[in-house]
Order: structure tokens, then C-alpha cells, then sequence
């Protein structure tokens, strides 16, 4: 069996904002407060992490979760990669490099943020580890085979994967028609919706429906949400096969 672990739901502010208040009742719905996005695959033998929001800590901690297997990092956008950090104590638990798959562009702006987890310290000093992999077409991890492909965030390239009947599909403001023959026939996709209005780099709510309605998997679940969703109200006024994901969301996926 495999899961799906919805760590973070929000867009790279994070709801709550700082500096920002909200209508009164707003935050008294747990599925109202989303760390960044970021996911969870649980395989048989294995976890597979995309993504490293800055919660990182923080949302493996509420889930109890205390494994990673490898790493996959779809862009390296500040939301997607400022927890990696965190990796330090598997790869002090582990005694190894934390294995990441991203794309050859990601791997230099991973270098250059991160350049002590490349350098040589005395022992003792304890840092991460990454070996940085070019992202295959096929990626097995866990016991799980994880299909990829990219997507267009803007200009910017952002891996999607796919395992057995399920897709995720983060940061995207077009599915090119390669990428779109990967998402047909799905029991259940997570989708980009960042906000109610129009955004230059993101699925907006229209946007996203108009693409669940051509690719038609049986379920969506719709992340990376700003604060224009209120998560009660909102899903009120969804289609049936339309939900909102929310921090610590659960799916069982098939991997036939």
C-alpha cells in the first residue's frame, strides 16, 4: 500500500500571513492554517519527501513521521527547498548523503544556498548531506515507481510525478500536452489553485476547474492555497469531485 501525506497546503506565504489579520472565526478551522506545500509518499519500503517547505520540522513532527528514504525537489522557489536544513539529523541518523532528485538547473541553486552541506568540516560539526541526482523519468524509491514529468510554473520548470493511479501536480500555470498524457485516467490529483483571482504563475480557481474538467480523475484535491480560501465556505460552493487538500490530508493510493 501507499500513501499520500499532504505536509503543507499553502502558497509560499503561508496561512496564517505574518502581519496580517483575518475575519473573526477564520483560524478557529485547523484545515485553515497551511504550512507550505510539500508531500509525503509512503511505499512499502520507503518514504519519498517532495519538497523541504520551512516547516519541515515541524510538519514530519505532526505526522509522526520520522523517515525519509530520498528527497525530490520540483523548484527551488524559497517555499520548496528552505526547509532542507532540517535534513541534517536523518543524515546524521543515517550516517549517509540524503539522496535528491530535481532537475540539473535545481542542482547548482541548491549548491549555492546550501555550500556547507558540500564543504569538508572537522568531526563533529554536524551538517547535511545531499547527493544531487538528475530527476529520472522513472524514479524508484520505497518500493514505489514514481513517474515524472514538468510542468510550467511561469517560465519556471516544476517536476509533477505520478505513482499508480494518483498525480501531483504543485506550481503550475500550464500542463503541456506531454505532461497532460501523463495525468489521464487518475483516481485522485492534487492540483495547484493558489487564489480566487488570476495569478501570472499559478492555476487560479478557475483555471484549476477548467483543467479538472479536461483531465476528469475521479477526485481533486486543490493546494498551494493562499488565504482566499476559507476552507468550510469554499468547499460548499466545489463541484462533488472537487475538495480542498489541508495540512495532514491522507490518501491511499493504488499502484496498479
Amino acid at each position: 500500500m501507499i500513501q499520500a501525506v499532504v505536509l503543507g497546503s499553502g502558497t509560499s506565504n503561508g496561512v496564517p500571513m505574518l502581519g496580517r489579520e483575518y475575519p473573526e472565526g477564520y483560524l478557529d478551522d485547523p484545515r485553515n492554517w497551511r504550512t507550505r506545500a510539500s508531500l509525503l509518499l509512503k511505499g512499502p519500503t520507503g518514504n519519498l519527501l517532495i519538497d523541504c517547505a520551512p516547516e519541515l520540522r515541524l510538519q514530519m513532527a505532526r505526522e509522526r513521521e520520522y523517515d525519509v528514504e530520498a528527497v525530490l525537489i520540483t523548484h527551488t522557489h524559497a517555499d520548496h527547498v528552505m526547509g532542507m536544513d532540517d535534513l541534517r539529523s536523518l543524515c546524521l541518523k543515517y550516517q549517509r548523503a540524503m539522496p535528491v532528485f530535481t532537475l540539473p538547473r535545481y542542482q547548482d541553486d541548491i549548491r549555492r544556498i546550501y555550500p556547507y552541506a558540500f564543504q569538508e568540516f572537522p568531526a563533529g560539526v554536524w551538517v547535511p548531506r545531499f547527493d544531487l541526482t538528475d530527476c529520472p523519468a522513472v524514479l524508484k524509491v520505497g518500493g514505489m515507481e514514481i513517474h515524472t514529468f514538468v510542468v510550467d510554473h511561469g517560465k519556471t520548470p516544476v517536476i509533477g510525478i505520478r505513482v499508480g493511479d494518483f498525480a501531483y501536480v504543485t506550481d503550475v500555470s500550464h500542463i503541456p500536452p506531454e505532461a497532460e498524457a501523463m495525468l489521464q485516467g487518475l483516481n485522485t490529483l492534487i492540483l495547484d489553485a493558489v487564489r480566487i483571482e488570476p495569478h501570472p504563475n499559478h492555476f487560479h480557481l478557475a483555471a484549476a476547474l477548467a483543467q479538472v474538467e479536461k483531465l476528469r480523475p475521479r477526485q481533486t484535491y486543490l493546494t498551494h492555497l493562499s488565504h482566499d480560501y476559507d476552507h468550510a465556505v469554499t468547499e460548499r460552493e466545489l463541484p462533488e469531485s472537487v475538495k480542498l487538500a489541508f495540512d495532514g490530508l491522507v490518501l491511499t493510493v493504488s499502484d496498479h
